[in-house]
């Protein structure tokens, strides 16, 4: 987990602020941007960058390399600093709380806002870059792509995804975006690969998560990643999250994609609870998912 960076946005001067935004600039176009170009892109005096990089540098906002010019890029510190700031500047967040869930792709913190929110930092790329490029189609079309650029493309997505089903379908409610970071409701219940179902439950929730998906295939997305990992079973039913992988259903893999979903899904349920969960014609439940007319896994015997 990247460490909370709240502290760092309340000690920063604005031509910090400045020096990292020109280092981002300047990592739109190499992954190490040379000191001798920050003065323009931050648009400050060499001087005063000089004494900023110190600044930032001792924070762990930017690092260096010195092996065949001297050059600096963004930590995912310094980068989450600069989302933290632009949140706060538009009043979207007021506090910065305690890690609500770290993942290998994603931090995610309690931030206040009018009422608790989840602020979720995107960390797709940054150590697992090349896998990266190979799975999200939206790094394919572009020569250079930095990390930087990967997480906030999976922070668009995940943005737009929520904003086109919330509240049709149930996912958290996007509240902002920036950058790499999403500030949304803070939602509760039990990870389903942490739910502990008795056997008269199994069916119904199973049949939950299917509807879902039925929803959100009707509302023009596919998740394309849903597992046991990011669903929540709660009192009122199920709530379907992370999203940055998702893809419109005009897309050409969409059904193969949707078909995964529900594999996946009924997969885990055979796994975990054998006896009450039916043997399933899996392609039969997809295509009734697709098709908007799925009822009940019990509809679909193998």
């Amino acid at each position: 987990m990247v460490r909370n960076v709240a502290e760092d946005v309340a000690a920063l001067e604005q031509e910090d602020f400045n020096l990292l935004s020109g280092v981002e600039h300047g990592m739109r176009f190499s992954e190490w941007v040379a000191r001798e170009k920050l003065p323009d892109f931050a648009r400050l005096t060499a001087e005063e960058v000089d004494y900023r990089l110190d600044r930032v540098e001792d924070r762990g906002l930017v690092e260096r390399q010195t092996i065949q010019y001297e050059g600096f890029r963004l930590t995912f510190e310094g980068y989450d600093v600069l989302a933290l700031k632009a949140f706060a500047e538009r009043e979207t967040v007021s506090g910065f709380g305690a890690p609500l869930g770290v993942g290998k792709e994603s931090d995610v913190f309690e931030v206040e806002s009018y009422k608790p929110m989840a602020l979720k930092f995107h960390r797709e790329g940054y150590t697992n870059f090349r896998e990266v490029q190979k799975e999200r189609d939206y790094t394919s079309d572009n020569d250079h792509v930095s990390w930087f650029y990967t997480a906030r493309k999976a922070a668009e997505r995940e943005h737009d995804a929520l904003h086109a089903l919330y509240p049709d379908v149930n996912v958290p409610r996007p509240i902002d975006q920036n950058r790499h970071a999403i500030v949304m409701e803070k939602v509760d219940g039990v990870e389903l690969n942490r739910a502990k179902l008795e056997d008269d439950q199994v069916v119904g929730v199973l049949d939950l998560i299917l509807r879902e998906i039925a929803k959100a295939y009707d509302e023009g997305y596919v998740h394309a990643d849903i597992s046991e990992y990011n669903v929540f079973v709660r009192e009122d039913g199920v709530l379907l999250f992370d999203w940055p992988q998702s893809v419109p259903t005009d897309h050409e893999n969409a059904r193969e994609f949707l078909g995964r979903d529900v594999r996946n899904i009924v997969s885990y349920f055979r796994r975990k609870y054998p006896n009450p969960t039916p043997e399933t014609d899996v392609e039969a439940v997809a295509d009734a998912v697709a098709d908007d007319a799925f009822t009940s896994v019990r509809d679909y015997p193998a």
